[in-house]
């Protein structure tokens, strides 16, 4: 029997190359040797302050882009977080599990408490507690993360070895422990306005990142306006050099070549030789998924019919491990 995966992309707009290279495509790659769970995370969307006219469309969008970059129905369950409700229930047991300590030593929960000041929610400090709900939920046995998220699956790790250790046994534990799958190349995909930075959803300036759904005469601009610096010759792996080697990498990662191979047709290049080349690849990277999205979107019907099918699938696994939990924790049965 083929071992499981859970993964999940927030409602947050746009997709962006960072989503795609860093996760998607990488799920793309793998799901067929797994059995697959690709969920849209809505319920972590409104963990910062949301706008509640756009959330079901972003939803929707976001579920027609899995299927747009290669997430196949043959290989794998596409659904979303809050039409399961054992996410939100797992979540309140684990919460009553899990110290407050745990939760308050998180480094994206600093970073983003900090940028949110008083508007800092209960739900911002917890949604690592949510997220180990979302990765237990299905029995996962790897869980493809970013560098960025490594800490917060040893969160989970670290719950089921006590949900594991207070309510299971050693021949019959309560939860699964998932180890982590990190993609090697292409894991941090850098912005486009600074190379320094990861390229991000929650950047104000549309000029750090490229947008999966970005047409080609807004790509153009943005690639045209994007950080450089005066050298000439193109080169990866300088560290004074960060914009050189993120464009260098994501010219690499879309045009499917080796380091090598772009190192050398680079090495003499400038930027103004070098920008409209990288314009062509990502246009042409970008065309194939912004053509099945439209086709996608054009028969919402369709659309709709995957998620319920995929609401039924994961609910019924996501059951089977909340009765579980439950019965470990000595709830009474429903009636």
């Amino acid at each position: 029997m083929a071992q499981r995966i859970l993964s999940g992309v927030q409602p947050t707009g746009n997709l962006h190359l960072g989503n795609y290279l860093g996760a998607i495509q990488n799920w793309v790659e793998i799901q067929q040797d797994y059995d697959s769970y690709f969920c849209v995370v809505d319920l972590h969307a409104i963990t910062v302050p949301h706008d509640p006219k756009v959330l079901a469309e972003n939803t929707r969008a976001i579920a027609a882009l899995y299927l747009a970059c290669g997430i196949s129905l043959e290989h794998s369950t596409i659904f979303v977080q809050s039409h399961v409700t054992a996410h939100s229930e797992l979540a309140w047991l684990l919460n009553c599990i899990t110290p407050l300590n745990w939760l308050e030593r998180m480094i994206q929960f600093k970073e983003k408490a900090q940028k949110q000041g008083e508007n800092v929610s209960v739900g911002l400090l917890d949604y690592p507690v949510l997220m180990a709900a979302d990765i237990l939920l299905y029995d996962a046995d790897k869980v493809p993360v970013g560098e960025d998220q490594k800490q917060h699956l040893e969160l989970a790790r670290d719950i089921v070895i006590r949900i594991n250790d207070k309510f299971g046994s050693e021949d019959k534990p309560v939860l699964k422990m998932p180890e982590p799958m990190i993609r090697k190349s292409g894991a941090r995909v850098m912005s486009l306005a600074d190379g320094t930075k990861k390229m991000s959803k929650s950047d104000p300036s549309e000029l750090s990142r490229i947008n999966l759904l970005d047409p080609p005469d807004v790509l153009k601009k943005k690639i045209k306006k994007c950080k450089t610096d005066p050298v000439r010759g193109l080169e990866f792996g300088n560290p004074e050099r960060p914009e050189c080697n993120n464009l260098l990498s994501l010219y690499a990662l879309l045009s499917s070549q080796t380091k090598e191979a772009v190192a050398t047709e680079c090495a003499e290049m400038g930027w103004g030789q070098f920008k409209p080349l990288f314009t062509d690849t990502v246009v042409s990277a970008l065309e194939p998924i912004q053509t099945k999205y439209n086709e996608l979107t054009a028969d919402q019907a369709y659309l709709d019919q995957v998620l319920r099918d995929g609401q039924t699938k994961a609910a019924e696994v996501a059951d089977t491990t909340l009765k579980r939990v439950k019965d470990a924790l000595g709830f009474l049965p429903a009636l």
